[in-house]
């Protein structure tokens, strides 16, 4: 990047040479001091609330923290960098000192994403940005083509899922520096890869979080979201701290987009909504690459993502589709507890609606919560749905972070593999999933004294009741044991039963790449149709323009007689007779005069 700043309200910027500019509103504060390298200024207070302050001769890598009127020390609550953890000092940046090897990428798009969910803590032995570097070979020889890095917003203690962030600019410090995440992305552009990052723009983690103190009115009393005090968007300063980071992250990491996280908690009273200003000011700002934001989002909503009549998406670009993995996990598990009870009748032919039509709730009333939820989305475009069976939620959240080979068994999670990966939606796959990995990926924290004891303690009673999971049996997310168990096992890789699942990933993504991919350029919305379902059994099909695909899905407990489905077999797990046994998938594809 030719500039030496991002051009952000808060935080610190060069803005000259060597010049700096301090900017911080603490509207709740009548003084505030910079501590730079160890010496006092005084911060000139501006209108509303705003403190501001000019320093030349600044270097990069120059501590600083604000003190307060009682002498109170706090970071800067958009560092750019922390020296360590998020109570001690921020770093000075210069965002031009990276030299980028691969600064001509142009990205990847849409249609040809197969999404790697990464965590990067423990994604690696190491766990820190340069590690994960030496595995990118590995993933584009795999058939990847975009990392989406689970959120890395500076949080309490090393060890976290990085969803309790409180510094929304700055990388965690034990993962590495901001260069190291950057010399990350580069390498990924490299081998093809797009890169994504999980940002939280929701809520503010327990331990860290000093705005409530410097600014009393960046968040609404009177609202609180499941896991903490809900954001005003509609205040101006909160508003463009949270407008910025986006476009923070995507200009000075060159990022190819964003999952927002549970934006239906995103409440904002503003004339425009604040995440339809996100959009809106990310596509006008980033011309040069395509641009990919998706939504994680329980309403099961469309508004966010409207399609041109060209495939553009002028906002966001996919939703998360939860309705999939949990129709999905009650087909083949069986489990029914908790929110899994929306999709305990006749799952079968909710998983061939959602496959059809998107989401499995379009307005219908969902037993659990017994209110109506969604919209009608068979009009939205296959890719406008990331569909997984399973992530970090939906295994990090179970008692005992088991994976779906555990849960079901290695033949029937491949048979459902295989119905991801070459369905025309989006798919996602969760790291380790590739090689048939068992470690857990358990909920795992660094948090100390009362707030350690308030986790622990509320992770065994979530749990209180469910069947299997009893209290005493949750592991202590603070146990430093908690995360090195959910560290993927790299020498499972190596072992026959790892080779084989390997091999099978490989060649459906490439049967993706070279048959998928070609359909889905010209894929429009209500091009699905449900074929025919039994106990356990599904049989869709999609009419698009450049070719009819078919899947027959069968998870039963006896062989189930095939449907009629026009074109050849591209792809069966087992190898298929006449009729589907179970734990078994058959693909078929029709082009030119077969279609």
């Amino acid at each position: 990047m030719e500039s030496k700043s991002f051009p952000g309200s808060w935080g610190a910027d060069y803005v000259a040479e060597d010049e700096v500019r301090f900017r911080l509103w603490a509207s709740g504060q009548k003084r505030v001091t910079l501590r730079l390298s160890g010496e006092d200024r005084e911060m000139e207070p501006a209108a509303d609330g705003w403190f501001e302050l000019r320093v030349p001769g600044v270097s990069p890598g120059a501590e600083y923290n604000f003190v307060l009127a009682d002498g109170m020390v706090v970071p800067d609550p958009a560092s750019r960098a922390q020296k360590a953890d998020v109570n001690g000092p921020s770093l000075v940046t210069d965002p031009g000192r990276y030299h980028w090897k691969n600064a001509d990428w142009h990205g990847r798009p849409w249609i040809e994403t197969v999404v790697y969910e990464m965590h990067m803590g423990t994604f690696t032995p190491e766990g820190t940005f340069r590690a994960a570097i030496e595995k990118l070979p590995y993933l584009a020889a795999l058939g990847i083509t975009m990392i989406e890095v689970m959120p890395l917003s500076q949080f309490g203690g090393n060890r976290g899922w990085g969803y309790d962030g409180v510094l929304l600019y700055a990388p965690h410090a034990a993962y590495g520096s901001p260069d190291d995440f950057k010399a990350f992305v580069d390498a990924a552009h490299g081998h093809g890869i797009s890169v994504v990052l999980d940002i939280v723009l929701n809520h503010f983690g327990p331990e860290g979080n000093y705005l409530p103190l410097l600014s009393p009115d960046f968040f609404h009393k009177e609202r609180v979201t499941p896991w903490g005090a809900g954001i005003a968007y509609d205040v101006d300063a909160a508003r463009r701290y949270i407008l910025e980071a986006p476009l923070f992250w995507l200009e000075e990491y060159h990022l190819d987009g964003l999952r927002f996280d549970a934006i239906d908690q995103i409440e904002d009273s503003s004339d425009e909504h604040v995440l339809t200003e996100i959009a809106a000011l990310i596509r006008e700002r980033i011309v040069d690459r395509p641009v990919h934001m998706t939504t994680e989002d329980c309403r099961n909503v469309i508004f966010l993502h409207p399609y041109e009549e060209d495939g553009s998406a002028p906002l966001f670009t996919g939703e998360w589709n939860d309705d999939f993995h949990n129709a999905v996990h009650v087909l083949a598990t069986g489990e029914t507890h908790a929110y899994y009870n929306d999709f305990a009748h006749e799952p079968e032919k909710l998983v061939a609606k959602i496959l059809t039509e998107g989401f499995a709730y379009q307005g219908e009333v969902s037993p659990q919560s017994g209110e109506k939820r969604g919209v009608p989305s068979a009009g939205q475009p296959p890719v406008a749905f990331v569909d997984f069976i399973q992530n970090h939620d939906q295994v990090g959240n179970r008692a005992r972070g088991e994976r779906l080979i555990t849960l079901a068994g290695a033949g029937r999670t491949k048979a459902l593999l295989a119905t991801l990966l070459l369905s025309p939606h989006i798919p996602l796959i969760f790291m380790g999933e590739e090689y048939g990995e068992t470690q857990p990926f358990l909920f795992f924290t660094d948090f100390h004294g009362d707030l350690a004891k308030a986790v622990r303690e509320g992770r065994a009673r979530e749990f209180e009741g469910h069947s299997g999971h009893e209290g005493e049996s949750v592991p202590d997310p603070n146990d430093a044991q908690t995360f090195a168990m959910s560290k993927l096992d790299w020498d499972k890789q190596e072992s026959g039963e790892g080779k084989a699942w390997l091999t099978l990933t490989r060649h459906l993504l490439a049967l993706r790449q070279q048959h998928i991919v070609p359909l889905l350029a010209t894929a429009k919305g209500n091009s699905g149709k449900v074929v025919a379902t039994a106990e356990g059994f599904l049989a869709v099909s999609w009419a698009f323009p450049a070719g009819t695909l078919s899947i027959a899905l069968n998870v039963g407990e006896s062989a189930q007689p095939l449907p009629d489905l026009p074109g050849d077999t591209l792809f069966s797990w087992p190898e298929n007779q006449n009729d589907l046994p179970p734990d078994a998938v058959l693909v078929r594809l029709a082009t030119g005069e077969s279609a």
